[in-house]
């Protein structure tokens, strides 16, 4: 079983803030499958499942709010016995020029906390990421950026930008992080 946890706010006045992109690319997941997500509050996650060529996933969206979405991934991964190797987390990230998409293998929580806190729950840096660019960040402080709503032009682009990155996730799950960056970053 694989873990899917795309990373947001939770509550209308975050739906199309560049922070909830995590968000929007499991909706557009969700939508594209046919799926629904029902809230789950012992998971702390709105949350949904389906199979693709013999495997079984599980879609979520913390209702933590974005600073402590590893407590709903911890909760997942725990209740479905599923290792940190078997994660997928999609999130925002400012340093990444809107349109762009990145795999990672692992790494360090690069100044984001979301993906901070998946990091201190899950005891690990080696969870796979795909990073969703919302860059290039204008010069007001980050956590003012983050919460703005995408322009209706900055959506088209993200539109487009989720859809490559719904092909890179089916390459990743498919043939591996390697060939994953190397077709996608």
């Amino acid at each position: 079983m694989k873990l899917i946890a795309g990373l947001g706010n939770i509550g209308s006045k975050y739906t199309f803030t560049r922070h909830n992109a995590g968000f929007m690319l499991a909706d557009s997941i969700a939508l594209n499958a046919g799926l629904v997500f029902k809230e789950n509050s012992r998971l702390k996650c709105f949350i949904t499942k389906f199979s693709n060529n013999g495997e079984d996933y599980i879609l979520i969206k913390p209702t933590t709010f974005m600073n402590l979405s590893g407590e709903a991934v911890r909760a997942v991964a725990d209740y479905y016995k599923i290792a940190a190797n078997d994660i997928l987390i999609m999130f925002d990230d400012l340093s990444l020029e809107l349109g762009k998409i990145r795999f990672r293998a692992n790494g360090s929580d690069g100044g984001h906390n979301g993906i901070k806190s998946v990091i201190q729950h899950m005891g690990t840096k080696d969870i796979a990421r795909l990073k969703i660019g919302i860059g290039p960040q204008p010069q007001i402080p980050s956590e003012v950026f983050v919460l703005q709503n995408f322009s209706q032009e900055e959506l088209g682009k993200l539109k487009e930008t989720l859809t490559i990155a719904k092909e890179g996730i089916v390459c990743y799950f498919t043939k591996g992080i390697a060939e994953a960056q190397n077709k996608y970053n």
